[in-house]
């Protein structure tokens, strides 16, 4: 993409009025066609239950294998009567519920219109990196069908979403016409959540924001303890967006300009009065001549 598709800056610039419009329409219809292909891609793999429970029976054993913590310890600390959700009741897993259902898609949102809106450049990194990642979970989503942990008798894990909601799932995967239930690999709630922490962490010189990952950081959480993914889900995508970022740099900072002093307030002297050791026959103006980069030198220190 060249740079004449790089969106309008602030209000009042030079690409406001029809220009802006017409970018941002674009914008919004190439964002949503994108979402639209996915969706529907992923409703190709809706029928292979078999093998999407024999996938699921491999990723539990090389968890195992692996040495991973089980899904269920993280679980244990949401559901009431148990871990930290006991005193809370049915409060913390309704929450994680919650933030599963209804951060993810409109914190994305959010973030790339912020970023179209006041960091044109990394937009279109952004847009960019999340696309890739995207397309390329779709097609592993489409080679590799998965049941999620909650569905696997193996994993012994409550089903949050059914039993406490909110849920964004039917209970029947079969039944379910507008989501597929065996898209678990990768977790794009993980993967647009860490792009999302990353893209704020470049965009932004705030000395907080570091505490973006703290979004990705809760979304892990969440994804394993309410059974909707595995480890291994968050790693794949983890992967597959430090790849996409290899690939798709960032754009680079302004670097920022030190103010050089070209002209520093000499000492007062008397008329007349030569400074000591001064050479009679220097011509005038040779000392501040000299002086110059000496001043220049200190003021870049």
């Amino acid at each position: 993409m060249t740079s004449h598709s790089t969106p309008a800056g602030p209000a009042g610039g030079p690409g406001t009025g029809a220009g802006q419009r017409r970018r941002l329409i674009r914008e919004l219809l190439l964002v949503a066609g994108l979402f639209a292909v996915y969706k529907a891609g992923r409703l190709l793999s809706t029928d292979r239950t078999d093998e999407a429970f024999r996938n699921a029976g491999r990723i539990w054993d090389a968890e195992r294998a692996l040495h991973l913590p089980g899904e269920g310890a993280v679980q244990r600390l949401l559901l009431p009567g148990t871990g930290a959700g006991g005193g809370a009741g049915e409060a913390l897993v309704h929450a994680a519920n919650t933030y599963y259902a209804a951060v993810h898609f409109p914190a994305t949102a959010l973030f790339l219109v912020w970023l179209y809106l006041r960091r044109p450049a990394h937009y279109l990194w952004t847009r960019r990196v999340l696309t890739a990642v995207t397309g390329a979970a779709l097609a592993l989503h489409l080679a590799l069908p998965l049941a999620p942990p909650r569905m696997l008798a193996a994993a012994h894990l409550v089903d949050t979403a059914q039993v406490y909601g909110p849920a964004v799932y039917r209970s029947a995967p079969e039944a379910d016409t507008l989501a597929n239930q065996f898209a678990a690999m990768p977790s794009l709630h993980f993967g647009w959540a860490l792009m999302l922490a990353l893209g704020m962490i470049a965009a932004i010189r705030s000395r907080w924001r570091l505490l973006w990952l703290l979004h990705p950081l809760l979304t892990l959480l969440v994804i394993v303890g309410t059974a909707n993914h595995y480890w291994l889900d968050a790693v794949v995508a983890t992967v597959l967006l430090g790849a996409a970022l290899l690939v798709i740099r960032p754009p680079k900072r302004p670097a920022r300009t030190l103010a050089v002093v070209r002209h520093l307030p000499q000492q007062r002297r008397a008329a007349g009065a030569e400074p000591a050791g001064a050479d009679p026959a220097a011509p005038a103006g040779a000392e501040s001549a000299e002086a110059e980069p000496a001043g220049a030198v200190g003021a870049g220190r």
